[in-house]
């Protein structure tokens, strides 16, 4: 499975941006899909993520800004991002983990096995 992330980019302060994650499987539904950022000199953070049922959870920081959304006919996840702040800046990358598990670790690294290379995001002053 590859994961391709896009639409990263430059930003003012309380603007807005969508990030889109293909999936190269046509059983893209099966899988619990999830961002994360990581911020110079910082760990790698979950921002959000979505069960293969559809249920989304989100990181305080980012709840009520950011909307995480996916299209399984397009096997793409989305992320919209509004009223960024600063802190959002980061790489932000998807993942894909095993939706046949019983067990949802939504925010947890090691949950997920496949990963993308990840997309810039930068919010400025």
């Amino acid at each position: 499975v590859q994961v391709v992330e896009s639409g990263g980019g430059l930003v003012q302060a309380g603007g807005s941006l969508r990030l889109s994650c293909a999936a190269s499987v046509s059983t893209f539904s099966t899988f619990h899909m999830a961002w994360f950022r990581q911020a110079p000199g910082d760990d790698r953070e979950a921002v959000a993520a979505i069960h293969r049922n559809g249920t989304t959870v989100y990181d305080d920081s980012v709840k009520g800004r950011f909307t995480a959304s996916q299209d399984n006919a397009k096997n793409t996840l989305y992320l919209q991002m509004n009223s960024l702040k600063l802190e959002d800046t980061g790489m932000y990358t998807c993942a894909a983990g095993p939706g046949a598990v019983s067990d949802w670790w939504p925010f947890l690294e090691s949950f997920y096995d496949y990963w993308g290379q990840g997309t810039q995001v930068t919010v400025s002053s």
